[in-house]
């Protein structure tokens, strides 16, 4: 598979996740001592975006000191029942993950129509 569609599966895939994560953060909102999580993408998509280490001073991604790219209690301020979720917080993200999605999907669908069109002409 091309390189630009592996990274565009990479992307739904981890949007789908995030989902998952947000919503589970809103179910959770009045629960005590919840913690909210995130995933964050340059962690997790930061091999596949094709970033090479050519310098011992360089960050390194995600996958290869071993983080999944979830992370635990954001830096918000918890509440006096010590859950730190803010429900505009949580819908803001939400709307940016769901539009991030519709691009990641977008995308994939035009590049899928491109090689439709190639394979016609030959």
């Amino acid at each position: 598979m091309p390189d630009g569609m592996s990274v565009l599966e990479r992307l739904i895939q981890q949007t789908t996740a995030r989902q998952s994560v947000i919503t589970s953060n809103i179910a959770n909102v009045d629960t005590p001592n919840y913690r909210a999580k995130d995933v964050k993408f340059d962690q997790v998509l930061g091999n596949e975006m094709g970033l090479v280490i050519t310098d011992p001073k360089h960050i390194r991604a995600a996958s290869e000191v071993g983080g999944s790219g979830i992370v635990a209690g954001t830096e918000t301020q918890p509440w006096a029942d010590k859950n730190n979720v803010e429900m505009d917080l949580e819908v803001a993200k939400l709307t940016e993950n769901a539009m991030l999605f519709e691009a990641g999907v977008t995308l994939l669908k035009k590049k899928i129509q491109m090689f439709k069109n190639a394979l016609k002409t030959t």
